[in-house]
């Protein structure tokens, strides 16, 4: 025989438990299932359903936080009718969760605002979605980041929070100069992160024939193309700019030049 237990009680073992979503809606519901005649199966389902969603959402939550993207957007916002030159069915297993366990990476390159960054961060958030994490940031901050490791002698420690990621965004390869070793240190965590079947998303605005005179080593950048590709897409993003598509086309066309 199950002895009853006042709802203080209830209450102290929903906390101790560690079940704060049921905790808040269990009394709320109870009311709601006498006055409807819902079984104790299906009350017991609707907390337990309240409270998976809840953890899933705070999950994500976190790792949107811990990704630091520079803004949010997903894959359903992106116009595919403006950006003709990539369709959803192209990105296929990058926006499962194939990315990951299959240790997919993908190049996204061209012209400024041809919604490279978008289409990145989507896949990136895409990924948190399926249950992974992610990380964003720029070429330029991880190149100068573990360039100054480097010359510090703590490269290996100054590596790990871009090894460690289930994706990794590397963000606008090729819009600043960068010191002489970037090769080396790109090298280090694409090769890494290749060995581990660990996801790259690289956006560049640079032909990737381009790369190694952009990193100071045309060996170098050919190995790390090679480590992209093999297990990785290469999508060229084309068109008229999203930042300029309010303007009339001549102006757009003056304005994109200059970009």
């Amino acid at each position: 025989m199950i002895t009853p237990v006042s709802l203080d009680d209830v209450d102290g073992m929903l906390k101790r438990l560690h079940l704060p979503t049921i905790r808040r809606h269990y009394s709320d519901l109870a009311v709601r299932a006498e006055q409807e005649g819902m079984s104790y199966r299906t009350y017991l389902e609707t907390l337990c359903a309240e409270e998976i969603a809840h953890r899933a959402q705070t999950r994500i939550s976190r790792c949107v936080r811990k990704a630091r993207f520079p803004y949010l957007r997903t894959i359903e916002e992106f116009d595919f009718t403006y950006q003709t030159s990539v369709r959803m069915q192209m990105l296929g297993t990058m926006l499962g969760p194939e990315l990951v366990t299959e240790g997919r990476c993908a190049i996204l390159s061209g012209a400024p605002g041809r919604g490279k960054t978008h289409l990145a961060v989507a896949i990136a958030y895409r990924a948190i979605q399926n249950g992974f994490d992610a990380r964003f940031i720029t070429a330029d901050e991880l190149v100068g980041d573990l360039s100054k490791a480097a010359a510090r002698g703590t490269l290996d420690e100054a590596l790990e929070p871009y090894l460690h990621p289930h994706v990794l965004v590397i963000d606008e390869l090729g819009y600043q100069s960068y010191a002489a070793d970037a090769a080396n240190v790109l090298f280090r965590v694409v090769s890494t992160r290749h060995l581990r079947r660990r996801p790259i998303i690289v956006t560049t605005n640079k032909p990737l024939a381009a790369l190694g005179q952009v990193l100071h080593d045309g060996d170098l950048a050919e190995a790390i193309l090679d480590r992209l590709l093999k297990h990785g897409t290469h999508y060229v993003l084309r068109g008229r700019s999203y930042r300029t598509r309010h303007l009339k086309e001549g102006a757009s066309t003056a304005a994109e030049d200059a970009a």
